[in-house]
């Protein structure tokens, strides 16, 4: 028997409330300059011992762009085809919102030209930052995963996505709300995949308990 599939209005909110966001950051850093409060935040986490930049090196690979793909792997093994054509078309989404709209509404320079004292592990000085693809994968990803997972896995993918955003910045590759940006791009795009295809039906075990 199918598992039975659903479109939720959680997604349909999820999806406006990313755009709204994402619109918010994209007005916010309109102007292509960092601003006191952002710069704060940035040297905060940025200005972190060298001792975490192998770990945190690696939680950003969570974002690179193949990383839909091989999960979509993972996913056609699991028989799971609509999860994994979710994955699939998150990609070209992600390059068409991406590098199609927002990077052509806002051009800021990343934080080894925008901010004075950044430090830079291994990424580029130079180039647009806004919005980071990173967060938009790593959270998209976190976000087509969820209705699929129990709760212990949902929270772990949620943490990754963090970490992952969390890393961008103490790199040096992004500053705040670059990831802000992206990771609400992510969520966004992929709360409007889940309506699309559709997700499976909550788990009995999932739903609480009600009283008798």
């Amino acid at each position: 028997m199918s598992t039975p599939v659903h479109r939720r209005r959680a997604d349909a909110a999820a999806a406006a409330g990313g755009t709204a966001v994402t619109a918010a950051c994209t007005w916010a850093v309109s102007d292509g300059t960092v601003h006191r409060f952002e710069r704060s935040l940035f040297l905060l986490v940025n200005d972190r011992s060298d001792a975490w930049q192998r770990p945190l090196w690696g939680a950003q690979l969570l974002g690179v762009l193949g990383t839909p793909l091989v999960v979509a792997g993972g996913a056609l093994l699991l028989r799971r085809w609509r999860l994994a054509g979710a994955l699939v078309l998150l990609v070209p989404l992600k390059l068409v919102v991406e590098r199609g709209v927002l990077k052509e509404l806002v051009h800021r320079e990343r934080p080894g030209t925008t901010i004075p004292g950044a430090v830079l592990r291994d990424v580029p000085s130079a180039g647009d930052s806004f919005p980071s693809g990173h967060a938009i994968v790593a959270f998209g990803v976190a976000v087509l995963l969820l209705p699929y997972l129990g709760r212990r896995w949902r929270a772990a993918v949620l943490v990754l996505a963090v970490l992952n955003s969390v890393a961008r910045v103490y790199l040096g590759g992004h500053a705040p709300l670059d990831v802000v940006g992206g990771a609400a791009a992510g969520m966004a795009i992929a709360s409007l995949l889940n309506l699309v295809v559709g997700v499976p039906a909550r788990r009995t075990e999932d739903r609480p308990a009600r009283h008798r």
